[in-house]
């Protein structure tokens, strides 16, 4: 009895969560930004069988994500229902699971939303006079009553993370969440061009997209500049559907962002994919670019996975090597047919085959006829005006007097036959005088290139080995840290200046970052419709792709936009170091590869590059006589 009182006298410490917590936890699934919502929104306005969908956002939508669609709307019931968890008309049975062709299924959207929010929705049948109106506060319903609304639904996410003050301190600027709506609202817009959408933030309308074919609706969104330039993929077999465009081999860019994968019509991530489609386009672009491809796979079902991920933008196939064999054949293919010249039509004229230059022969004693005549003479090489008649009959051979005679030195040089020959040393002697050190007049040893990567560099101790990549990188580093803090970089204007076509989120990045580009060099100006004039470069790098340079910019900065340690501007000045720096395999010449040595050496930290290798290497006569076992 005792021992049995003892085990009732510990208290229980596993309790279930209260719903508003768990819905909360839950939500942190579900809702990791406005981009999220946005997502969701627009999926259940698609699944409502919208024909038109509006976007309206507050403050990159922290205050306000509004969805409008002209769908089926719901009724009084279930515009209470749809904010519960698990609440889904898409799946009665387990076998639902398997034939999901809807964008949501789970029910977990909206009741994530209500979690982190306060949301007000507004939804009518088309058949039903009268709409419903909802208005719930951190999952609680605050409101609910008949109203007057439009056919269809309209639904407000307002104040995201209000009731989660650490979530809401972990949303990034406003530009930078732009960035994440923007791309969620395309990768939706470009699964269905048969629907209308419009995207507006504070008032200015972004994007007006009207239905069209897929083709359009990759020009409205990516630019007009592609018009001309999308090869279309389509093939089919009994297993799965491939259809889409990919771009021509010279739209390949520095930076991703133009590459959509879209199974059964919703947008996927799939590096093994991209690689497929990669190897498809081997040796047409460089190895550091990107195609443009928008490519939608159409298959059952039953043979892909999409709820291994909360987002549902990571699934599973139960067979990849099928599906990446098909998607690169299908391109090749697509990219072989763009290729192959237009056959030309050499079926002639029945008219032009009867004449007699076609019919008859041409004699031996026709083709002496015409050899004779004046048009012949005239085709013929001495009577055409670029021959220069070299017999000594010639009547331009008093040319020749005026270059016969000894021809004075000019200028201290003298003639090669004036030269005496020199004895010839063995190749391999002279293999190793070609890349020996050579003196200059001051007695200073002259810089060497290694490989093309490498600069060697002699030193009074023995000589050192610069990575020449990660040496210019320090010296930019440090240069646009001056100019950020100092001195802006000057400004080598265009003579020509040139348009910028960006993506929808790297326009919004550049606008970002404008004023600290203008203080390193560039003179952008935004030209509205994603694009910028550039009127000019900074003044140390090579004018005339201005294109390539800021894109290779750009997916510099998305790589270092990873490391949360650092801010914008150092992951700025990082990716203009890392972009701009001599690239491995450009030779240099001597008095290139002396500057690299200066600068680097009056750097405040020469010995590493920012992103912490080495730049040189010492090694030392000691070491060299210890490694070839010479003795003192």
């Amino acid at each position: 009895m005792l021992h049995l009182r003892k085990r009732q006298e510990v208290a229980d410490i596993i309790n279930l969560l209260p719903d508003n917590i768990a819905n909360q936890i839950a939500a942190g699934e579900v809702i990791q930004r406005p981009a999220s919502a946005v997502k969701e929104l627009l999926e259940n306005a698609v699944d409502a069988g919208a024909t038109e969908i509006q976007l309206i956002l507050r403050d990159a939508g922290k205050e306000l994500v509004q969805v409008i669609d002209n769908g089926g709307g719901m009724s009084e019931t279930d515009a209470r229902m749809c904010f519960e968890r698990h609440a889904t008309s898409k799946i009665n049975t387990i076998d639902d699971l398997f034939q999901i062709r809807t964008m949501g299924f789970r029910g977990e959207a909206l009741a994530s939303i209500a979690a982190v929010s306060q949301v007000e929705m507004k939804t009518r049948k088309p058949d039903s006079e009268l709409g419903t109106y909802i208005e719930i506060d951190n999952s609680v319903v605050k409101k609910q009553e008949p109203c007057q609304a439009q056919a269809g639904t309209s639904i407000s996410m307002k104040n995201l993370f209000f009731n989660v003050p650490a979530r809401r301190n972990f949303l990034k600027s406003n530009a930078a969440e732009m960035r994440h709506i923007v791309d969620e609202f395309i990768r939706v817009a470009m699964s269905f061009p048969e629907l209308q959408f419009s995207l507006n933030n504070n008032g200015q309308e972004l994007f007006h997209l009207e239905k069209g074919s897929l083709k359009q609706r990759i020009v409205a969104i990516l630019g007009q500049h592609y018009n001309a330039k999308l090869v279309a993929v389509k093939e089919a077999t009994d297993y799965m559907d491939l259809n889409g465009f990919v771009g021509k081999p010279e739209t390949a860019k520095k930076t991703r962002g133009d590459q959509f994968f879209f199974v059964n019509n919703r947008f996927i991530k799939s590096p093994y994919l991209h690689h497929a489609v990669m190897n498809a386009f081997a040796e047409m672009i460089p190895t550091d670019s990107y195609p443009l491809y928008v490519l939608f796979i159409d298959l059952d079902p039953a043979h892909v996975d999409i709820n291994v991920h909360p987002t549902k933008q990571e699934i599973k196939f139960d067979d990849e090597k099928v599906m990446y064999a098909f998607v690169q054949s299908a391109i090749r293919h697509a990219l072989a047919q763009f290729s192959v010249t237009p056959a030309l039509d050499f079926d002639l004229d029945p008219g032009i085959q009867s004449l007699d230059a076609v019919s008859k022969p041409f004699t031996r004693e026709e083709q002496a006829q015409s050899a004779n005549s004046s048009i012949y003479k005239s085709f013929t090489q001495a009577n055409q005006a670029h021959v220069i008649d070299k017999s000594s009959n010639s009547n331009l051979r008093h040319w020749k007097d005026l270059y016969e005679g000894p021809r004075p030195a000019l200028g201290g040089y003298t003639s090669p036959s004036d030269i005496e020959p020199q004895p010839q040393m063995p190749a391999a002697t002279a293999s190793v005088i070609d890349e020996r050190w050579q003196e200059v007049g001051t007695g200073q040893k002259v810089p060497m290139q290694v490989h093309q990567q490498y600069i060697l560099s002699h030193i009074k101790s023995g000589f050192i080995l610069i990575d020449q990549q990660a040496a210019h990188e320090r010296i930019l580093y440090e240069r646009y840290n001056r100019a950020l803090s100092e001195t802006p970089v000057p400004t080598q204007q265009s003579l020509f200046p040139q348009t910028l076509h960006l993506l929808p989120a790297d326009a919004v990045l550049v606008s970002e970052m404008l004023a600290d580009l203008n203080a390193l060099g560039y003179d952008l100006e935004p030209f509205g419709n994603n694009t910028f004039i550039v009127r000019g470069t900074p003044a140390d790098i090579q004018t005339g792709n201005e294109q390539a340079t800021i894109e290779g910019l750009l997916e510099q900065f998305k790589n270092f936009s990873h490391e949360l340690k650092h801010n914008r501007r150092e992951q700025l000045v990082r990716s203009m170091a890392r972009n701009n720096a001599i690239p491995r395999g450009k030779p240099l010449t001597p008095r290139e590869m002396q500057n690299v040595i200066d600068e680097l050496f009056a750097c405040s930290m020469p010995s590493v590059s920012p992103g912490g290798r080495f730049t040189y290497i010492s090694f030392k006569l000691q070491d060299l006589d210890r490694m070839f076992e010479r003795g003192a």
